[in-house]
């Protein structure tokens, strides 16, 4: 039985659009592009003349009942606003991450999904990418033995990025909720669910000057995190540690750490930020890692892969993976960090998620995705 694509519209013609289209344009045959809405009719106009879409207004692709699917990549802050009005009009909506800047809000989006029967994606999907799937492999084969402990570490330079991207700046674009988002996800996608958190959140020098020629010397203020360390306790029993410190230097590549460890060995998951990359590990015994051969697909850029595994679960009547009570998990402990800064206390985390199957194994040749892709991205 021939499967019908899912028809698909864009809310947010930004930097980020131009990864999501051309994945999913090019990428997957269930999903059918068919426009895209910003503020910016300058931005959406470039959309159009490189994708072949079409310009629409937000109230066009409210009121097209043939687009199941709204793809929402406006800025952090404006999430919660634009996910509730697709969600209240039927829409099924997958969005950048985060799911919301206000915890209270990503709760009242999940509820509005669940009253109305509709799914709720959310980036990031890097951790259905072959380094993450791989990682994920090794640790529930019982490679590593148990999994005791983690360590995240990531370092960028504020001073460049408040200026090139402005949200980087806001509410929802500081080092934790827009970058440490990625190694948190990676993390609970294979080791499950947080029950408590404790950490320290700082905003150093939140006065700024602006450097660029059209805004020289003009001040500017930073808005939220650039520097978050927390204690994570999972539900498995692990200890984890996080330091996102964007007061730092930014490299090229980035440099991030992400580390499982084991009792009978030690895991090196690739970037998180990246849907592929080396997976290393060393066990007991041994005095040099080795190079994990990728047991899973997806191992190139394809940001809007959450996007189609979305569209493929509604039409096998499954359970999406990057789903809404992850996302909303995800946000819960990066929130619970900050509570626990602010009170000098732990915090116990009261939401949880059930763990989805893996992808199934297969190398990243075409021949394979193509064979995943017409088998729904698993069963």
């Amino acid at each position: 039985m021939k499967i019908q694509p899912v028809k698909i519209a864009l809310v947010g013609c930004g930097g980020i659009s131009d990864a999501y289209l051309s994945t999913m344009i090019n990428k997957f045959k269930i999903l059918d592009v068919v426009g895209g809405y910003d503020r910016n009719p300058d931005k959406v106009k470039d959309k159009v003349e490189k994708y072949g879409i079409k310009a629409m207004t937000f109230e066009e692709i409210l009121a097209d009942d043939s687009i199941e699917i709204v793809v929402n990549l406006t800025a952090p802050t404006g999430h919660y606003p634009v996910i509730k009005q697709l969600l209240e009009a039927g829409k099924h909506v997958y969005t950048e991450k985060v799911l919301s800047v206000e915890l209270e809000h990503a709760a009242e989006l999940v509820k509005i999904a669940n009253e109305k029967n509709l799914y709720l994606g959310a980036a990031p999907d890097t951790f259905l990418g072959s380094a993450a799937q791989t990682a994920r492999y090794v640790v529930e084969s019982g490679m590593i033995g148990e999994v005791t402990s983690c360590v995240s570490t990531l370092t960028r330079d504020s001073e460049i990025f408040s200026r090139a991207f402005p949200f980087t700046a806001k509410p929802g674009g500081g080092i934790g909720f827009d970058v440490g988002i990625y190694s948190i996800t990676a993390l609970l996608s294979i080791l499950g669910p947080v029950t408590e958190v404790s950490g320290v959140v700082q905003t150093r020098k939140p006065q700024r000057q602006n450097f660029a020629l059209e805004n020289f010397g003009e001040p500017f203020q930073i808005e939220c995190e650039n520097l978050m360390a927390g204690t994570l306790q999972f539900e498995s029993g692990a200890v984890g540690n996080l330091l996102f410190d964007a007061n730092s230097i930014f490299t090229v590549p980035e440099r991030p750490v992400l580390t499982l460890h084991g009792t009978l060995g030690i895991l090196y998951m690739a970037d998180p930020d990246h849907f592929g990359g080396e997976v290393k590990v060393i066990l007991k015994g041994s005095s040099e890692p080795f190079v994990m051969p990728q047991s899973h697909a997806f191992s190139e850029e394809y940001r809007g892969l959450g996007v189609a595994e979305m569209a493929w679960s509604m039409r096998m009547g499954r359970k999406n993976r990057a789903n809404k009570e992850m996302a909303y998990h995800a946000l819960d402990v990066l929130h619970g960090i900050v509570k626990s800064s602010a009170a000098k206390t732990n915090q116990v985390i009261q939401s949880t998620f059930e763990k989805t199957p893996p992808l199934p194994r297969g190398y990243s040749g075409q021949a394979f995705f193509e064979f995943i892709e017409e088998m729904g991205i698993a069963q």
